[in-house]
């Protein structure tokens, strides 16, 4: 494994809600993020969809890995925006992000939200957003 893999996955060890729901990062290099989430049942809704707040999850969380990994790693999310296209009945979601544009303090991202199914991938939502680099030199709004 990579060190900037090892690195992010120690991250996401770090986040209580993560681990809850049991994210894994599987793929994290400059530009380009992969995380993935098995589907249990208790991160479903009452119509057996996935839930999307867990969807939501995986797409908010690999919009900011894939910033900070252009950004730095002190970064945090300051907008984004979610398309559902269609509910998720499978058993496993992946999130890969990359960055459309990266200046000095933030970055402009795409997640492209997929269900896995039987070996295929269905495409269940689409985010972008945008990652604002935080530190102390910066003056905070």
């Amino acid at each position: 494994m990579d060190e900037m893999l090892a690195m992010g996955k120690q991250v996401l060890a770090m986040q209580p809600f993560s681990v809850l729901i049991g994210a894994e990062l599987t793929a994290f290099s400059a530009g380009y993020t992969e995380l993935k989430i098995p589907i249990r049942p208790d991160l479903r809704q009452q119509h057996g969809f996935v839930h999307g707040g867990v969807i939501s999850y995986a797409a908010d969380n690999a919009l900011t890995y894939v910033g900070g990994s252009v950004l730095g790693p002190a970064v945090v999310t300051s907008e984004f925006k979610i398309n559902y296209l269609r509910p998720v009945v499978d058993d496993l979601i992946i999130a890969r992000a990359s960055v459309i544009y990266a200046g000095k303090n933030q970055a402009v991202c795409r997640c492209d939200v997929y269900a896995l199914s039987e070996g295929k991938e269905s495409l269940c939502a689409t985010a972008q957003g945008t990652i604002r680099a935080i530190g102390q030199t910066q003056r905070e709004p």
